[in-house]
């Protein structure tokens, strides 16, 4: 499969001394337009398909980011987000703030849920906090939870979303 990136000769070395390399759009494709400069990765097998990573969001090792997933790199906005270990993301899973994947058990997500059938994507992040990226909000689960009884009261959209933060909380452990 062609790659729709390459990587450039500006890099970054991790504190594990892992030589980092920031990508550059080969083609369009989605939102991306050739020659737009995206996040670092270790080598061209850390990203797949359509998937991205957007400005300084980190992928190395052996995750793999495949898929139409993003790993969103922006500290200003969303903090700097890592994906390493044997980490998976990909469908349509999104990946933002200081989110630190390093396995499997870091996130989840399920599609095709809620008012408009989005993904709905839960991830661990550097602070500890789990935090929701779900349509255009971002946050943590209490955010989260007021969102949707605000915005969905009463309705089996307000159920679904409830349902995700309780098994959220199962999945991460968290014991309130």
């Amino acid at each position: 499969m062609e790659k729709h990136f390459e990587l450039t000769e500006e890099f970054k070395v991790n504190a594990f001394g892992v030589k980092l390399f920031r990508i550059k759009a080969t083609k369009d494709f989605k939102e991306i337009k050739k020659g737009d400069l995206g996040g670092f990765v270790e080598k061209l097998e850390n990203v797949y398909g359509d998937a991205w990573v957007y400005g300084d969001a980190w992928v190395y090792g052996n995750a793999r980011v495949y898929g139409d997933a993003s790993v969103y790199g922006d500290a200003e906005i969303y903090g700097d987000a890592e994906i390493y270990g044997n980490a998976r993301v990909y469908g349509n899973a999104s990946v933002y703030g200081n989110a630190r994947v390093y396995g499997d058990n870091d996130l989840f997500w399920i599609s095709k849920i809620g008012s408009v059938n989005r993904t709905t994507t839960f991830f661990k992040c550097k602070d500890g906090k789990v935090r929701v990226k779900c349509g255009c909000f971002y946050g943590d689960l209490l955010d989260f939870k007021l969102r949707v009884t605000k915005t969905h009261s009463g309705t089996k959209f307000e159920k679904e979303y409830l349902t995700l933060i309780e098994l959220a909380k199962i999945k991460f452990q968290i014991n309130e």
